[in-house]
């Protein structure tokens, strides 16, 4: 288990002196002193039993607290409660034909989504751990279902990396699924948006949906760009970045006006903020350290950033090795 580590984030913003209406003329017009931004700290929170976990999600339940985190490599996900620090299985590899597993999100309705990367997203029960439904896509085309958010109106948004299209699933077609299969069929097509890439190459990754469900962000890890997807119009846009990119951007998590970006490879996480009609963000923070070990996403909860450490580069499916155990969860705090 790694111990804590303190580690030095960049600061985006200077804090401006105050200064006594008194002050002579020559104090008053000195330059403010830079103000150094608080310390960031990475731990480790859970741990993940089981020797090539190589965990990819991760998502908080908005009702009980609980965390939950799955593996890419063979489907399993964990269930993480506050004050125990081994996680436990909530659903055993290949539950349901399932053999991998990439984005989670918990919902306000006691469900859990969790996509497949080859097909589509299963909808479980969080209480009877039984299927709602599991929409496929159709066809032989290439696919990679990656990343999913839930909208204020329940609906899931889910990003495909190989396809750069938006997928959703409305609770009214939850409803008429039964437990069964049915189709998931595609919301937006941002490709052209994102423009050509070479076959093979990942593009749309982490989305998110603001907090009053009038748009997507969704990030392309490969040209570095943010995009917003109007959820009235569907139209698509880039988001004007400042300070900064989303190479290699993986997961994103969206509170208020801040957004957080984990970008894999370089064991990075990004603070932006967004304007309020999500048309620009500017960088505020960067915090790089390979106490992360290329994390692929990552969700707030409570009294900090929970962030999947997934070790692909360990003998994982991004590089040779050997992965570090126990797999885990860590904890960044002050960022």
């Amino acid at each position: 288990m790694p111990s804590l580590r303190t580690v030095a984030a960049v600061a985006g913003t200077t804090l401006a002196l105050a200064l006594a209406g008194t002050a002579p003329a020559a104090l008053a017009a000195a330059p403010a002193a830079p103000v150094a931004a608080p310390a960031a700290t990475v731990s480790t929170a859970f741990e993940l039993p089981g020797a090539r976990v190589y965990p990819e999600g991760v998502t908080a339940d908005p009702r009980t607290g609980d965390l939950y985190a799955a593996s890419y490599t063979d489907g399993t996900v964990f269930r993480m409660t506050p004050g125990r620090r081994v996680a436990e299985t909530f659903l055993p590899a290949g539950a349901d034909g399932r053999h991998t597993a990439n984005g989670l999100e918990a919902d306000r309705a006691g469900r859990l989504w969790v996509t497949d990367s080859t097909s589509g997203v299963t909808v479980y029960d969080t209480r009877t751990r039984k299927p709602l439904g599991r929409f496929e896509i159709e066809g032989d085309e290439p696919t990679f279902v990656n990343d999913v958010a839930i909208a204020p109106d329940g609906a899931a948004y889910l990003t495909d990396s190989a396809r750069a299209v938006v997928y959703r699933v409305t609770p009214r077609q939850l409803a008429r699924a039964h437990g069964g299969r049915a189709p998931l069929t595609p919301y937006a097509d941002l490709s052209d948006a994102v423009g050509r890439s070479a076959p093979g190459t990942y593009t749309l990754n982490g989305i998110v949906t603001d907090p009053a469900g009038r748009y997507l962000l969704t990030a392309d890890m490969t040209g570095g760009g943010l995009y917003r997807v109007d959820l009235t119009t569907r139209a698509v846009r880039k988001v004007a970045l400042e300070g900064g990119d989303m190479l290699h951007a993986d997961g994103l998590e969206l509170r208020g006006a801040t957004l957080w970006a984990v970008h894999n490879t370089v064991d990075t996480i990004s603070r932006w903020r967004v304007t309020r009609d999500g048309t620009a963000a500017r960088v505020e923070r960067r915090l790089t350290d390979e106490a992360l070990q290329l994390p692929t996403t990552l969700t707030w909860h409570r009294d900090g950033l929970y962030v999947v450490r997934s070790q692909f580069d360990k003998g994982g499916p991004m590089g040779d090795g050997t992965p570090s155990l126990p797999f885990s969860v860590a904890l960044v705090r002050g960022f």
